[in-house]
This record gives C-alpha cells, sequence and structure tokens, in this order.
C-alpha cells in the first residue's frame, strides 16, 4: 500500500483554503517553514507534526488572528490575502461549500 502525500499548498484544491493548506500558511506566518516551502510529497507523518507545532503556537492567542502580536498579524493578513485572492480568481466562492 503506497502512502499519500500531500500535493502541496500551490496544488491544493481552492488555492490552499483547505484544513491542510491553512496548516502550511499558519507555519509561514509563524516562521516554521519559508513562504517557499509548499510541502510537496510531505507524508502524513510530516503534516502531522507540522499540524501540532501550529496548533502549539496558536493557543496563546486563542487561535483568533485579531490577538496575534502586530508584526504576525500583519503577515499573517498578507498571506491570506494573497492566498484568497487567487483562489477567487480561479472561482473559489467562500459562500459556498462542497455540499451546496
Amino acid at each position: 500500500m503506497t502512502e499519500m502525500k500531500y500535493d502541496g499548498v500551490e496544488q491544493d484544491e481552492r488555492n490552499g483554503l483547505t484544513p491542510l493548506g491553512r496548516i502550511v500558511r499558519d507555519a509561514w506566518v509563524f516562521g516554521f517553514l519559508p513562504e517557499s516551502e509548499t510541502c510537496a510529497g510531505w507524508d502524513h507523518g510530516q503534516m502531522q507534526s507540522l499540524y501540532e507545532k501550529v496548533y502549539a503556537a496558536w493557543e496563546p492567542y486563542a487561535h483568533l488572528p485579531s490577538r496575534l502580536p502586530d508584526e504576525l498579524r500583519e503577515r499573517h493578513a498578507r498571506i491570506y490575502d494573497q492566498a484568497i485572492t487567487a483562489a477567487r480568481a480561479k472561482g473559489w466562492d467562500p459562500e459556498l461549500d462542497e455540499d451546496d
């Protein structure tokens, strides 16, 4: 059996605005990964480890971008604004879910 690998944030659905894509983007926000690292080819264990780091980093801020220090809040806004703009250009509608 072949283990599934992550396609990478740039190849992910909705321009990486998925749970795995958000883990990668949040890792960029907190500086765990350079923004050039898309995590393409990462296995489940690698993604789980990254998730745990990101989750722990968010805890002091109650997982709310508004509670981040200025530098992190600005980085978060820039990273997510770029992702949302690109996803919308590709036809993503944040109001619709796959079940809609």
